[in-house]
């Protein structure tokens, strides 16, 4: 008996002395590392000899919550070497990478991640255990799934309490058993108890939170069914809602309503409860586009943005962070837009919850790309809430940006003038002293300077004067930019740049760089103030000069000889500075540009505004008019596609053909060839026989044309009834014009204010592919435009 119980004893005997070191790992949750091993365990029989092996594959876990940014990283590794025999000392510097590794991924803000770990979502209200979970008794947790509603709830929050920790994650993975008994009880009986499915769903949000489980969880159809619980839920609050309305119409059962109304409030927190974790876990599952495609075409986006009805901020936080990640495609954006998305969007702002304000305007940041949500933002008075919130600087940059967007529309720019916008932006302005400005700030008020009323409001009080002084001393193109709009508009606003016109001046005459001098240029150019001497600027620093050499093709960049363009018809409006233009040859440099820029719409209109300025003043008129071939290119113009360079030369070319007979004369016949040129080609096509020989004679054998030239007919003229021979009598236009003239002034003789041409500064709508063959050729004819000189 004594030998029976040795070997007895010897039979029990384990040898765990063969351990075998694995791979190193970080922990996905906490900080700490994960060392993989092997361990060999063996029965040793009576004689001491091994009799079974059995191999384990094992974790352990190294927590390392000293880890901090005051961590000596080399020292901290070495102690886990040493400590941890798991772990080989060759090992030591894959030790140190991991912990760097742990640290940097704490300062790098965990708690922005999207995806969110199990503990994101505390127990809810009615959930709590009076025991304590044990992986060892799943089998019995399971069991408990068979029995009635409230067993099986207790069965589901055990199994809860394990899936809250991710070690038991793997092992639970691993019994298909219980995940399939899950699954089953939350397809069967969702519906009898609010408690039994959101616990079910809290359990596979946990494996939810961890990409590796998606697959499982999708292979239950888990994100299907939480879909129609949702909208289940969403039918039966709009029920309660009902309910509750008829009984509070009716005064009679008021302690009914009252006793309905704390029933109310009971399930709406329950129900709530349901929708925060269901949404998580549907949020989880759409890291893959496909099941977000799937999620999509059930109408995910419908039920989100109803959802955002609720009060509960939790849930609205997680509501709108799901359609922040959904708008980032084109046709959720779109779903958005028509369920009125924004609208709702604009009842949680402002609001104090700091996560549901900032993630609120991160998702208007997204939508407000689009053309047709930014409309909504105005229709839903966002303009005025946002502007409140640039107070808030932890806000400021994100209302900054939807403001931005927003003012890029011209039609919303003046309701920035009946807010406080902009007075909160010229103060951040004089705060960045000398300092770099936001490019989001600066461009904001670049966008706002261009409204008439927004540009008074800026200039009120030292506004105009601080910013010349920035924008002069720093020689800052994007104040100077800011400026140039301001400068642009009517009114008391443009009196105001009398003071600085020397300033700007000073600047086009140094070695500057190109986009500093065009914005100082173009500010100059849009000076249209009747009191201003230019001769003396142009004098004083001298201008001419300048102003010709950068005319020649090539000599700088297009917009900066653009710019110089428009400064030299500003000042044209003078006599005496169109009479210094013409002495200096800048009307053949003029004319030479048009020549190498005939293409481009915006040169041509420009030159073309010029020359009709200078023909008001005599010293330039007869320039022009004898000395070079500008009028016929006009007349080639006359007819061009583009709306502005018509009327600008149809101007232009009146009144040459008032001082001028013989061009008249040549205007005159050219019109007529426009307005009847279907019947002239009906003509010329009659002149000649089937045979292609010419057709001279009529029918009673005169000759057609009798020998005469058909522009000489009067009668072609005027209409029957009238004198073919009336002296001194015109064609009649095709616009009216005032009888009195004007030199200088901003009043011409046909009746329209023209200081600057109303699309001055924007890009000339083009045909498709960028050419423009009315360019090249004039209406009714088939010749190319003729190149000023020739004949």
């Amino acid at each position: 008996m004594a030998r029976r119980d040795s070997a007895y004893v010897k039979l029990n005997e384990f040898n765990f002395g063969k351990v075998k070191g694995g791979s190193l790992d970080v922990h996905p949750t906490e900080k700490a590392l994960i060392v993989q091993y092997e361990l060999e365990a063996t029965i040793l029989g009576e004689m001491g000899d091994p009799m079974v092996g059995e191999r384990k594959e094992c974790q352990k876990i190294i927590r390392l919550k000293s880890l901090n940014a005051n961590t000596d990283i080399a020292s901290l590794a070495r102690k886990v070497v040493e400590e941890c025999r798991l772990i080989h000392p060759s090992k030591l510097p894959e030790v140190e990478q991991l912990l760097f590794y742990l640290l940097n991924r704490k300062k790098s803000g965990n708690d922005k991640r999207e995806k969110h770990s199990p503990r994101d979502l505390a127990p809810f209200e009615g959930l709590e255990l009076d025991e304590e979970a044990n992986i060892n008794r799943i089998d019995h947790y399971v069991e408990l799934l068979y029995e009635d509603i409230p067993e099986k709830v207790r069965g589901a929050t055990l199994i809860l309490h394990l899936a809250r920790n991710p070690d038991n994650l793997e092992e639970l993975l691993q019994n298909e058993t219980a995940l399939g008994a899950l699954a089953r009880v939350l397809r069967e009986d969702w519906k009898q108890s609010v408690d039994l499915a959101t616990t079910i769903i809290y359990v596979f949000f946990c494996f939810s939170s961890f990409s590796q489980f998606h697959g499982q969880v999708t292979h239950y159809k888990i994100g299907a069914l939480c879909m129609n619980i949702i909208e289940h839920e969403l039918k039966r609050y709009d029920l309660w809602q009902d309910e509750l309305q008829k009984k509070a119409a009716n005064q009679n059962v008021k302690k009914e309503h009252e006793k309905a109304f704390k029933k109310y409030q009971g399930l709406l927190i329950k129900q709530e409860q349901l929708l925060r974790v269901a949404l998580h876990l549907l949020l989880n599952l759409a890291e893959d586009t496909r099941t977000e495609l799937k999620m999509r075409n059930k109408n995910i986006v419908h039920t989100l943005v109803k959802t955002l009805d609720r009060e509960d901020e939790e849930l609205l936080v997680l509501v709108v962070s799901f359609l922040k990640k959904l708008s980032i495609f084109l046709e959720n954006k779109n779903d958005m837009a028509e369920t009125y998305a924004v609208e709702k969007l604009a009842r949680l702002l402002p609001c104090k919850h700091e996560d549901l304000l900032n993630t609120t305007l991160r998702l208007l940041l997204n939508l407000s790309f689009d053309t047709g949500l930014r409309s909504q933002m105005v229709q839903a008075g966002l303009i005025p809430k946002l502007s409140s919130l640039l107070a808030d600087e932890s806000q400021r940059q994100l209302c900054m940006c939807i403001l931005y967007h927003i003012s890029v529309d011209d039609r919303f720019k003046s309701m920035f003038a009946y807010t406080d916008c902009i007075p909160q932006l010229m103060k951040m302005l004089f705060d960045c002293g000398e300092s770099p400005m936001d490019p989001e700030l600066i461009s904001f008020c670049i966008n706002l300077a261009a409204n008439k009323r927004n540009a008074q409001v800026i200039c009120e009080g030292n506004g105009l004067k601080m910013l010349m002084k920035r924008g002069l001393k720093l020689k800052d193109v994007l104040t100077m930019k800011m400026i140039r709009n301001v400068s642009q508009h009517d009114g008391p606003t443009k009196n105001l740049f009398i003071d600085y016109v020397g300033d700007l001046a000073a600047q086009t005459g140094v070695e500057e760089r190109e986009e500093y001098v065009i914005e100082c240029l173009g500010t100059l150019a849009n000076l249209t103030i009747p009191d201003l001497d230019w001769e003396l600027v142009l004098k004083e620093y001298n201008l001419v000069p300048f102003l010709k050499d950068r005319l020649k093709p090539g000599s700088a960049e297009d917009d900066l000889i653009l710019e110089v363009v428009i400064m030299i018809g500003t000042v044209s409006m003078d006599g005496s500075c169109a009479a210094m233009m013409a002495k200096s040859g800048i009307i053949s440099a003029l004319i030479e540009l048009l020549n190498a820029q005939q293409e481009d719409d915006e040169f041509v209109c420009q030159i073309v505004y010029v020359f009709y300025k200078m023909v008001f003043h005599q010293a330039t008129r007869d320039v022009i008019i004898k000395d070079t071939q500008a009028p016929a290119y006009l007349i080639d113009l006359m007819h061009d596609k583009n709306a502005e360079i018509r009327k600008v030369c149809d101007n232009t070319l009146d009144i040459i053909a008032e001082y001028d007979e013989e061009w008249g004369r040549k205007i005159q016949s050219e019109k007529f060839r426009w307005h009847n040129s279907q019947w002239l080609e009906m003509v010329d096509n009659r002149a000649m026989g089937d045979d292609g020989e010419p057709f001279m004679y009529g029918d009673d054998g005169e000759p057609f044309m009798h020998n005469g030239d058909i522009l000489e007919r009067r009668d072609l003229f005027y209409s029957a009834g009238t004198e073919g021979g009336r002296e001194g009598e015109r064609e009649a236009e095709t616009f009216s014009r005032d009888s009195t003239s004007s030199t200088g002034g901003s009043t011409y003789p046909f009746g329209s204010t023209y200081p600057t041409l109303p699309y001055r500064g924007r890009e000339v709508e083009k045909e498709e592919g960028g050419q423009r063959p009315d360019l090249f050729y004039s209406a009714g004819t088939e010749r190319k435009r003729r190149r000023v000189g020739e004949g």
